[in-house]
């Protein structure tokens, strides 16, 4: 049993630093955002027929 309470212990520690890290890269990071164009050519409006 202490074994089995070790390695959950550890996946939660683990688990634990995963959320933080994902946690502080949401928060502390701060982007720039910019625009984008992308030209569609007119035949791609219409189906192909096969």
């Amino acid at each position: 049993m202490p074994s089995l309470f070790r390695f959950i212990v550890i996946v939660g520690f683990i688990a634990g630093l995963g959320y933080v890290a994902v946690f502080s890269l949401a928060n502390f990071i701060k982007y720039q955002p910019r625009e984008i164009v992308v030209t569609v050519p007119p035949d791609k409006f219409f189906k192909q027929p096969q």
